[in-house]
């Protein structure tokens, strides 16, 4: 299922040269190896070498050939010729083709003959076979350019992330006895009281203790504008503290924290592969040893059909095209084009659990949308109790607070902060959460309910149906079997989310709405927000249901939810959405794209980097196919030179890397 994120192995595939540079990112007390997505694994070469360092062998065969050309065309000395002329050449080959022939001989130990490498070896050795140095150098140095230039474009593309991995501190300040000691940040137990200076940055989540205080929240959410935090505010690790000194409250462990989440679902991202990836690992594979046997055919077969034949002008042929033919433009490009994918909506506080659903994404028609705590806040406020005679109002209030305690919905936050303290001196027995309902209790040996009016039907308590037409969110409440009275309560619609609508069905995407509130909430919502089609009063298994229902109309889509009720839909849809701020952990494990604010307005957001990122793969395919093909047929007819090839083949893969990194300084 596409849903359990199982790690996909990476195809070695004929640009792989993961043993010649392995890449180590290491971040606090996490330590992986993480191959880069192309198979090139550059990274490890960038972070260690300084510029002039990954160019200096180049410098050299640069100079070197230069001064051989030199010595050709426009001095012509008389010793300039046999050994002296080849050990010259010798010398500027050397440094950038040492490397290459190295990678290829231990490809073919490997059992992978057919390498990018073992194509480089065979054609510029091949050139020196036939006395065609300057070409051979050539091909070899603007061959090692291109790797330098990949190897910072790769690293350019994982900027984003490195910068997200260096987020999280080691230590922190903690309390003890009211004395600061800083110690490991892993080390800290739950319910330590931690405390942050201004310009500190948080290790660990926690409860703000002090009575407020200002973050810079920028690393989990790529929102610059500080976020003011009150007393009993949850504060995430990664947020900087900005004006005054300020005490929290642990409440998760080192790894459990939401920024250790967000980092393991980047360092996995890049190994859930796109289909169009995966295609191209398996083309090349096909591809590359097709071309070596068709280049042995034009060096060879002409000799039976050709009255003057000569070895030396149709091996040179096949030399142009084995360079032509190298289908690293391909294998390097589409990869990092989907790598910048990620690294942009990084940069957006969207994370992508994989290149493979910025596909989906990208063709997605119809996005489903929970209302409560995606379209608005979540954050609910009592508006009225209303309690009938013959109950003690304060009594059942108290009840009613002690039972909701029991249960994470936002309500039962409401309802605290309008009744006060829970009271744990009621006594309650057979405590239960009936999903899509409410809860249910028994108190001095009867029954209680606290919920909606199915809770209400489904136990056979009368109401006056006439509360069904109430547009607030109504919590019924009923004891002894018979109905007690019940609360208002009232939800905001985010600010962002009419925007996110609007954008959404400019991209001319449907959008419909799925709430298990009561359908006039519902209703009344989904028309502030233009929403044409909305349904309410729906239990888990409903939202399931609905869609089924577009998905067995051919429509791609997508779901995004906060709650642990929304985990079942988000993992039956194409691409699963979770709101990650305030969302459930069931919900953002089981879903693919992740909006680390909980702003609606990512969402949109998410779709155009999804378009944006598969139009540039695109556009590199057609790029790389269309030129080589081109210098394929001059090169068939004896109309391309070594020089030509090199443009086919360097040439087009720095126009697809530069094409590929393109999305990251773009603006969503």
């Amino acid at each position: 299922m596409k849903h359990q994120h199982k790690q996909i192995q990476a195809d070695t595939d004929c640009c792989s040269t993961s043993h010649r540079n392995p890449t180590n990112v290491k971040h606090s007390e996490h330590h992986h190896n993480h191959e880069d997505d192309d198979g090139h694994n550059h990274d490890h070469d960038a972070s260690d070498k300084s510029k002039l360092q990954l160019f200096l062998p180049a410098i050299v065969s640069f100079s070197l050939l230069v001064v051989g050309l030199v010595l050709d065309h426009l001095i012509h000395p008389t010793w300039f010729q046999g050994w002296v002329r080849l050990a010259l050449y010798l010398a500027a080959y050397l440094p950038v083709g040492i490397p290459v022939l190295k990678d290829a001989l231990y490809s073919i130990s490997k059992g992978d003959i057919f390498s990018e490498f073992f194509l480089m070896g065979i054609a510029t050795l091949g050139a020196f076979a036939i006395k065609e140095y300057p070409e051979g150098v050539a091909v070899m140095l603007f061959y090692a350019v291109g790797e330098v230039f990949q190897t910072l474009a790769v690293t350019k593309a994982k900027g984003n992330i490195k910068a997200l991995l260096d987020q999280r501190p080691d230590e922190v300040t903690v309390l003890i006895n009211g004395v600061p000691q800083l110690a490991k940040a892993k080390t800290v137990a739950l319910g330590s009281i931690i405390q942050l200076k201004p310009g500190e940055k948080l290790a660990l989540d926690g409860e703000l203790i002090s009575e407020s205080a200002a973050f810079n929240t920028a690393a989990l959410t790529g929102e610059s504008k500080p976020d003011t935090k009150k007393k009993g505010n949850l504060v995430l690790a990664g947020m900087i503290n900005l004006n005054t000194p300020s005490q929290l409250k642990v409440t998760a462990t080192y790894e459990d924290s939401k920024l250790s989440k967000i980092l393991e679902l980047v360092q996995n991202a890049t190994t859930q592969k796109s289909t169009t990836e995966l295609f191209i690992r398996r083309f090349a594979k096909v591809y590359t040893p097709i071309v070596v046997f068709l280049a042995l055919s034009i060096c060879l077969l002409p000799y039976f059909f050709v009255a003057n034949y000569v070895f030396v002008d149709w091996l040179y042929k096949a030399l142009i095209f084995l360079v032509i033919s190298c289908p690293c433009a391909l294998v390097i490009s589409i990869p990092l084009g989907y790598f910048g994918g990620i690294g942009a909506a990084s940069r957006n506080g969207i994370l992508f659990k994989g290149g493979n659903f910025i596909d989906i994404l990208a063709n997605i028609k119809q996005v489903v949308m929970d209302k409560t705590g995606t379209l608005t806040a979540g954050v609910f406020k009592v508006q009225q109790a209303t309690i009938l005679d013959g109950f003690d109002r304060t009594e059942l209030l108290k009840w009613v607070n002690a039972l909701e305690s029991n249960s994470t919905h936002p309500v039962a936050t409401a309802i605290r902060n309008f009744v006060g303290e829970v009271d744990h001196s009621v006594t309650l027995h057979e405590v239960e959460e009936i999903a899509g309902h409410g809860l249910k209790a028994s108190i001095n040996g009867k029954p209680f309910l606290v919920g909606n009016f199915r809770l209400m039907d489904k136990f056979n308590i009368s109401y006056n149906k006439a509360l069904s037409d109430v547009i607030y969110t109504v919590i019924a409440i009923a004891y002894d079997g018979k109905f007690a009275g019940y609360l208002t309560i009232a939800d905001n619609i985010k600010p962002d989310a009419p925007r996110a609508i609007k954008l959404l069905q400019q991209l001319g995407i449907n959008v419909t709405m799925l709430s298990g509130d009561k359908t006039s909430v519902v209703n009344d919502v989904a028309k502030q927000l233009g929403i044409k089609q909305a349904f309410g009063d729906l239990l888990p298994e409903d939202k399931v249901e609905k869609v089924k229902e577009l998905k067995n109309r051919g429509l791609g889509v997508a779901f995004v939810g906060d709650g642990v009720n929304d985990a079942p839909v988000v993992a039956l849809s194409d691409v699963g959405i979770a709101m990650g701020g305030l969302g459930s952990d069931a919900t953002v494990e089981a879903a693919d794209v992740v909006v680390q604010d909980d702003m609606p307005s990512r969402i949109p957001v998410a779709i155009q980097i999804s378009k944006q990122t598969k139009r540039i793969v695109w556009q590199n395919i057609a790029l790389a196919f269309g030129v080589k093909a081109i210098v394929l047929i001059l090169g068939a007819g004896g109309l391309a030179t070594m020089w030509e090839a090199v443009f086919a083949d360097v040439g087009v893969a720095l126009a697809a890397i530069l094409n590929a990194v393109r999305i990251q300084r773009m603006e969503f």
